[in-house]
């Protein structure tokens, strides 16, 4: 697993790292059960704050993608199966609304919508 940041970013470094963690499930390189790493080297080898990665994890535990656990660190949740199962038909609904002009930001504000 490669964890990606990219410090010019305007987006928060914590945020980047919950993504890196959810593109992995979306793309099957994580499945549920497989242990990311410790904080604490995700930290050292991105050179970041071990809290932010915290804040990644707690954050993706929220989620509902990741249980963490005392002396087990940070696993791949059952329920985020669902979410690699959906991944082909995002992707469609991505590819289709963008042969419709519709851009990925109007397309997340409407999912955004509707979830509300």
């Amino acid at each position: 697993m490669l964890i990606r940041i990219d410090a010019e970013s305007s987006r928060p470094l914590f945020e980047q790292v919950a993504s890196s963690v959810r593109v992995d499930i979306l793309a099957g390189r994580l499945v549920p059960g497989d242990r990311l790493p410790s904080a604490r080297e995700v930290a050292e080898a991105l050179d970041i704050n071990l809290h932010t990665v915290l804040r990644a994890y707690q954050q993706l535990r929220d989620e509902k993608l990741v249980d963490l656990r005392r002396g087990r660190g940070a696993v791949v949740s059952a329920s985020a199966a669902p979410l690699a199962e959906i991944a082909s038909e995002v992707t469609e609904l991505v590819r289709r609304a963008g042969a419709r002009g519709i851009s990925p930001a109007t397309l997340a504000a409407l999912v955004s919508e509707i979830e509300s």
